[in-house]
């Protein structure tokens, strides 16, 4: 309403400044249409047809149609609101606080109003509130209700997003317990295979290495007491770690061989 006068101001003052007040008031009114307006207009005509209305300058008409209008306007722009106002991206509490101030002053109370607030609700949370065992029966249960459900669940998304921030920290080198080998202890057990037939350790856990063959000489079976030096003649090492590098190589024949181990 305000925009409306604010622009029949400006044009008359440029374009109707000349024109008798009659003039003015029938162009002013000849914008005024549709539902109530339009009914309020053709009276207001007849009245000065008659020369019974008190309206006798564009300044007066601007002065009934604030009186006659304002309350009017103000209800039905809060009506248009409260049809069309939804949460959307917002907290439910935000949502909320809105809608109670669209709400009062239009005329709305009772299953209409819950409605209303219904419709705008983001759908998660309305079918929640209204698939419960007891779904709310009035606009305070429904507005109390749907912010706190709002709240838990916008609580469990924030604690949800703060375990993946830590877990891509860890960089997926933590295992549990029994799992695959990971972190220092994994790089150097894939750096290293096992001795024990080539098995090797990786971050991907154990992979077993190819069979050995059980006819296949042995070279490193047995221990070091059963070893024979063939530079010093002496158990307990083998040739490369002779600590008796000055002595002559020992050179046996068979049978020297198969005496000290017994034989014949």
């Amino acid at each position: 309403m305000s925009a409306f006068i604010n622009a029949a101001h400006i044009y008359i003052r440029m374009k109707m400044t000349e024109e008798a007040a009659t003039t003015q008031v029938a162009w002013v009114l000849s914008y005024v249409q549709g539902g109530v307006a339009e009914a309020w207009k053709d009276n207001l005509l007849d009245e000065l047809a008659k020369e019974e209305s008190e309206v006798e300058s564009v300044e007066k008409l601007f002065t009934k149609i604030r009186n006659d209008f304002g309350e009017t306007l103000e209800k039905e722009r809060k009506i248009e609101q409260l049809r069309t106002i939804e949460q959307r991206g917002r907290t439910c509490d935000e949502y909320v606080q809105e809608f109670k101030k669209v709400a009062r002053g239009s005329g709305y109370e009772g299953h209409p109003l819950i409605e209303e607030f219904k419709r705008g609700l983001n759908g998660a949370i309305r079918r929640k509130l209204a698939e419960a065992e007891e779904p709310p029966t009035t606009i305070g249960e429904w507005q109390e209700r749907a912010v706190r459900l709002d709240r838990n669940q916008r609580q469990s998304r924030a604690e949800e997003r703060m375990l993946e921030r830590n877990a891509a920290r860890l960089g997926g080198n933590a295992q549990p317990r029994g799992g695959s080998y990971g972190g220092r202890g994994g790089q150097i057990m894939q750096r290293w295979g096992d001795s024990r037939g080539g098995n090797t350790f990786n971050r991907g856990g154990y992979q077993p290495g190819p069979r050995r063959d059980p006819n296949a000489m042995n070279v490193d079976r047995g221990t070091g007491g059963d070893r024979k030096c063939y530079h010093c003649g002496k158990f307990g090492h083998m040739a490369r770690n002779c600590w008796d590098r000055n002595k002559a190589r020992v050179v046996e024949t068979p049978q020297e061989s198969a005496k000290e181990n017994g034989g014949q």
